[in-house]
């Protein structure tokens, strides 16, 4: 593994940098609210100044090596150690994960959820980014499973406290399929530990390592990482869980799950399951592509079968994600690259509309597509923005979606390693259908959210009925556009979807070096 060892400190500092505003708020009485949120933002403007200052310290000419790399001893017993380092393949959601942090910190200022509690409500999000950003560097399997965990605890409070009607059950069945996939995934790491005898649970000695191992054993080990992984996607059949914590998360926790969650799940793919155990990749490679594709399909047929427009855009990651893992499933640096691409890809667009789901239902008190019209004359830039969302999300060209789709529906194509190319040709074919199916579904929203003359009920000063909103309560209708937090919170989202999708050399060109050299280090691990 080629590493440089060049400013120790900053992956570290720009990790762990929340916690101080944790520490901060715990000394701040609770009813000091707006206290709270200027720490948070604060808190989070710095960290993502630290992300900043990485990415004008990264060495683009050497993406492929490990930079700002720290080796030190954490916990001997179980030879496990402090390693950390930062690549192509890591640096976009590493800084992805500040970036969306701060976006929610000022998104909060002026929509604070329901249930109150400010000081906590905060606190969580700044302990869900440590963990957000801990597992994108982690290179010890055992850090990275420490970090992977942490976001569970934030995220299942941020749900069963502050989510909606049926948060607690929601909750707890994240909490339960998410604990259910660590299970399987600690004992998959353990046992690749145990099988190649390694010095340490060190990315870079597993690598090596783990490509020794038997063929048959390297398949049973991959299943458990599989279900782990797969379940924090979520691939189809484990995807249950997401559109019920969705729907219930207030808007923060839904932008953090779909624009970085949902990730950790595809980046362990990329960076453990498949350079650790390469043969049992190749092995798994075509259940994973069909999985995928089903999962395409699915998810779209489920988006048209929605009345609640979150729910919809809760069931459209399940597409989207397919398109990642159908990438990941080609084995090749081509298919890799799009993956890679399509996990920012989808955290710019499925975040930007849920900000937009949350804003709807704090205008009108609900999300009931078939109550909802007019909002072009209503609110035209909020209509506006949600059209542009909807677009960029069916991959249209120009925008950041298509570079996510195409590229990875193209992989399947030419698959590698010696994988089938009639079943990876049907697969493509399959998924270029699902695209028909996303226009028709995100058109399907629009129309029926944006056009059309506004619904008498939610006329200025009107009140909702009994059941119509949160908690069954009466709520005024104000339906005024676009606020100038809002603006700021959503500027960037906007602004990245057409820079990537004019130029998406600019994320391909940082992934791509990387990338080759751990297809390079999967094929020398199959015979």
């Amino acid at each position: 593994m080629q590493t440089i060892t060049n400013d120790t400190w900053l992956l570290t500092v720009g990790t762990f940098l929340p916690l101080v505003g944790v520490l901060l708020m715990m000394f701040v009485p609770a009813s000091e609210e707006k206290t709270h949120k200027q720490i948070g933002i604060l808190t989070s403007a710095v960290t993502a100044a630290v992300g900043v200052y990485t990415l004008l310290r990264f060495d683009f000419d050497q993406s492929e090596k490990l930079q700002f790399f720290v080796d030190s001893e954490w916990i001997t017993v179980i030879k496990s150690n402090y390693t950390i380092g930062l690549d192509g393949i890591s640096l976009p959601l590493y800084f992805l994960s500040m970036v969306v942090t701060l976006l929610v910190m000022i998104y909060t200022w002026d929509n604070m959820p329901d249930a109150g509690n400010p000081k906590s409500f905060i606190m969580l999000m700044l302990v869900l980014q440590v963990g957000m950003a801990g597992s994108f560097i982690a290179q010890d399997l055992i850090l990275f499973f420490v970090f992977f965990e942490v976001v569970l605890l934030p995220m299942y409070f941020m749900i069963g406290v502050w989510g909606g009607d049926d948060r607690q059950y929601a909750s707890l069945k994240f909490f339960l399929y998410t604990m259910f996939g660590s299970a399987l995934m600690l004992v998959a790491f353990l046992a690749l530990f145990f099988q190649t005898g390694a010095a340490s649970f060190s990315f870079a000695h597993l690598m090596e390592a783990g490509a020794l191992i038997d063929r048959d054993v390297q398949i049973w080990i991959f299943a458990g990482m599989f279900v782990g992984f797969a379940v924090k996607v979520p691939m189809f059949p484990f995807h249950t869980w997401l559109p019920d914590a969705h729907t219930q998360a207030p808007t923060q926790g839904s932008v953090i799950l779909a624009a970085i969650l949902l990730k950790l799940g595809t980046y362990g793919f990329v960076r453990i399951a498949i350079p650790m155990l390469p043969q049992g990749a190749k092995a798994w490679a075509p259940v994973i592509g069909i999985l995928a594709v089903i999962g395409i399909i699915y998810g779209a047929l489920g988006c048209l079968a929605q009345t609640d427009m979150k729910r919809l855009i809760a069931f459209s990651s399940v597409a989207h994600m397919g398109f990642v893992m159908l990438g990941i499933s080609t084995l090749t640096d081509f298919g890799i690259n799009a993956a890679l691409f399509g996990m920012v890809a989808h955290g710019l667009i499925t975040g930007m509309l849920f900000f937009v789901a949350g804003s709807v239902k704090h205008r009108y008190h609900t999300l009931e597509i078939s109550r909802l019209s007019g909002m072009l004359i209503q609110m035209p830039r909020l209509g506006w923005i949600l059209g542009f969302a909807a677009m960029a999300s069916l991959g249209l060209p120009g925008l950041a979606g298509f570079w996510g789709e195409f590229p990875a529906i193209l992989s399947a194509y030419n698959p590698n390693f010696g994988l089938s190319e009639a079943l990876f040709r049907t697969l493509m074919v399959v998924a270029a259908i699902g695209t028909v199916f996303a226009a028709a579904y995100l058109l399907w929203l629009y129309q029926r959210t944006a056009f059309g003359r506004p619904n008498p009920e939610f006329e200025q000063g009107a009140h909702h009925p009994v059941g119509a909103g949160v908690n069954d309560e009466h709520h005024d209708v104000d339906l005024h556009d676009v606020t100038k937090i809002e603006w700021i919170a959503w500027t960037p989202f906007l602004l990245a979807i057409v820079v990537f999708g004019v130029y998406p050399q600019l994320m391909f060109g940082v992934m791509d070096p990387a990338v080759s050299l751990l297809i390079e280090r999967v094929g020398a691990g199959i015979p």
